[in-house]
């Protein structure tokens, strides 16, 4: 195990805050958790996160990710995940890092380094390796400018870009490819996945879909799947769940007002399938979720 891992434990147990995860370095993110955690439902945005200690779990559709001490999750495009710290006390606490991974920062590099393979693979739209040495110097680094916040502004930008080169040079630089190329099939399923988010209570057909991402509605179809692991009705439906629970822990006791929000016609339906994807109904349910702890609801 690389001798990066140490020294990554003590920046992220020195910065974590049981109340927030964001630090003063834009899209940077640190977590640190003496409990395991309840399972939470969230739409995941592309991100890198990386385990120093312990270990987490998430779920998309039907299929298992675990990740644990030094490993690296890639998410490439915005799926609904549910994830929980799977391992982590007190001796041993789970803490993690993350960083938002921005298509124009990945296009970019690419072109600067002319490494952009053109070639429209087939990607899944999260994956989990083994970190190597060279991507956890880099995190190291990134998180040291905590410590030194006259140094952000000129030194975060170009660990930023190395952080994605070694992600570019890794197991999962397919996908992080991908997520750079304007006209890869994961930019063309990232454009109906971002039209579903914005019109998650509009009903839609597949061949209007397919049309905004540039594709035949059978190929579409195929690619939407390996892309979410569901469906585009099944993605919407999960985007409009999870947006229900948001407004019902948010502010309002208006179960049936919430469901027609997001684009359910009928309250019978939206306790149903809502009870079906969190366990309990929606006022059961919004209630247990106010009493979790910040660190349950996080997800990365």
């Amino acid at each position: 195990m690389t001798n990066a891992l140490p020294e990554l434990r003590t920046l992220i147990a020195r910065h974590a805050r049981p109340d927030r995860y964001t630090t003063t370095v834009e899209g940077v993110r640190v977590i640190a958790s003496s409990v395991t955690t309840q399972s939470m439902h969230h739409v995941t945005e592309p991100t890198l996160s990386v385990v120093a200690q312990g270990a987490k779990r998430a779920v998309l559709a039907d299929k298992v990710f675990e990740y644990a001490t030094g490993q690296y999750l890639v998410v490439s495009v915005d799926l609904p995940i549910a994830g929980h710290i799977a391992r982590a006390n007190t001796e041993e606490p789970f803490l993690g890092f993350a960083m938002t991974l921005k298509p124009a920062a990945i296009a970019t590099l690419l072109l600067e380094t002319a490494a952009s393979d053109r070639t429209l693979v087939e990607t899944a739209g999260l994956g989990v390796s083994n970190a190597p040495t060279d991507l956890l110097d880099a995190v190291v680094r990134m998180l040291r400018l905590l410590d030194r916040p006259n140094d952000i502004a000129v030194l975060s930008p170009m660990i930023e870009r190395e952080i994605l080169w070694r992600l570019l040079a890794g197991e999962q630089g397919a996908m992080v490819r991908q997520i750079g190329l304007a006209d890869s099939r994961l930019s063309q399923i990232s454009r109906a996945i971002r039209w579903i988010r914005v019109h998650h209570a509009t009903a839609f057909k597949i061949e209007e879909l397919a049309d905004l991402a540039a594709m035949s509605a059978s190929s579409f179809h195929r690619h939407f799947r390996a892309v979410t692991s569901m469906s585009p009705l099944q993605y919407q439906k999960q985007i409009r769940l999870q947006e229900a629970r948001a407004r019902l822990l948010a502010q309002s006791h208006d179960v049936a007002a919430v469901g027609y929000s997001v684009g359910y016609d009928s309250p019978s339906q939206f306790s149903r399938e809502y009870s079906r994807l969190f366990g309990a109904p929606p006022a059961r349910d919004v209630a247990r979720l106010r009493t979790f702890s910040a660190a349950e609801r996080s997800v990365a």
